[in-house]
This record gives C-alpha cells, structure tokens and sequence, in this order.
C-alpha cells in the first residue's frame, strides 16, 4: 500500500519536518515567494507592514534559510506555490485585514533570485515548472516564458474598477524580469 501526500503549503509544517519530506518519496510541498524572501521581522519593520502579512505567517530566518536550502537543493519534491492573494489595499490596511500577498508580478523574479543567490540556477525551471505536474501526473505546460537578468522596478500599485491593489515590494527593484515568449 502506499499512500501519497501533498501539503499545501510547507509552512503549515515543523521546521524539523522538512526532513521527512526528503525521506518519503510520495510527499510533496508547495513554497511560496514570500517565505522565501521574507522573514517574521519583515512583519513589523518601521511598524506594522499590513502587506508583508499572510498565512501562515513568516516564520523566523533559521526557518526561511532552511527552506530556501531544501529547494534549491534539486529535490523534486518542493514545486512553485505562489498563493498569491491579491487583496484591495482597503482590506488590507484596516483593523484585522485580510492574510495575503500579492505576489504574482514578482514570483517569478523573487525565485530566479533565490536560486541565484544559492548558486543553483540550473534548478529554478524544475522547481518552477515540473515538479508539480510530475508530482501529480499531469503533462507539463509546453509554454514558456524567460527571465531576463535586467533591473526593473515593482509598480507602487495595480488600479482596478473599485480600488488598488499593493504587489509585494511595490516601488522597489528587482534583478529578473520574466517576459513572455
């Protein structure tokens, strides 16, 4: 018998439990941007930052460090999970706002700069684009898109017909730009 088990989000997890997930084969987890990048201080630096705040909440950098060393390490078990939560700036900068970052326009920018940064960039487009289609049998997407190792600046804001969204690390600069192809 065996059984095969996805959790939604590694962050749900232990830190001690992303070890087990290297030794069962049929366990998989997503990881998102922001757990990546971010750490629990990114919370409350220069005062409560409401766009730095999602579920399950950043963690502490002994616990981001290790994440980032377990997907950049080639394992086919961890694959891209954006869980990009695209919440009006109204609903987030308010008494109890809505969990949730806005992350898609820079997700990919944010992984290749990881992978950078752990000198395994060879391994971005497993993590990004097979790993989770192998994990659950699908066929992988044959489109492509390509990131482009040029500086390019987060909008400050996404305006839409009732209000604006805030992207993660809006205004600021980032190292990948992904165009299409």
């Amino acid at each position: 018998m065996q059984i095969t088990v996805f959790i939604a989000n590694l962050y749900q997890l232990s830190f001690q439990f992303i070890s087990l997930i290297f030794y069962f084969g049929n366990v998989a987890a997503t990881v998102t941007p922001q757990h990546l990048v971010l750490n629990r201080n990114s919370l409350f630096e220069g005062g409560l930052q409401p766009h730095n705040y999602c579920l399950p909440i950043l963690k502490r950098e002994i616990h981001r460090q290790a994440i980032v060393s377990a997907i950049t390490n080639g394992s086919k078990q961890f694959f891209l999970g954006t869980d990009s939560a695209p919440h009006d700036k109204r609903r987030k900068e308010c008494p109890c706002g809505c969990a949730g970052i806005f992350n898609a326009p820079v997700a990919l920018s944010l992984y290749a700069n990881v992978f950078e940064q752990a000198d395994a960039l060879d391994k971005l487009e497993a993590f990004t684009s097979f790993n989770g289609p192998d994990f659950y049998g699908l066929p992988r997407n044959s489109s492509m898109i390509t990131l482009k190792k040029t500086r390019w600046k987060v909008p400050e804001s996404y305006a839409y017909t009732d209000g604006e969204i805030i992207p993660m690390f809006a205004g600021q600069t980032l190292d990948w730009f992904p165009c299409s192809v």
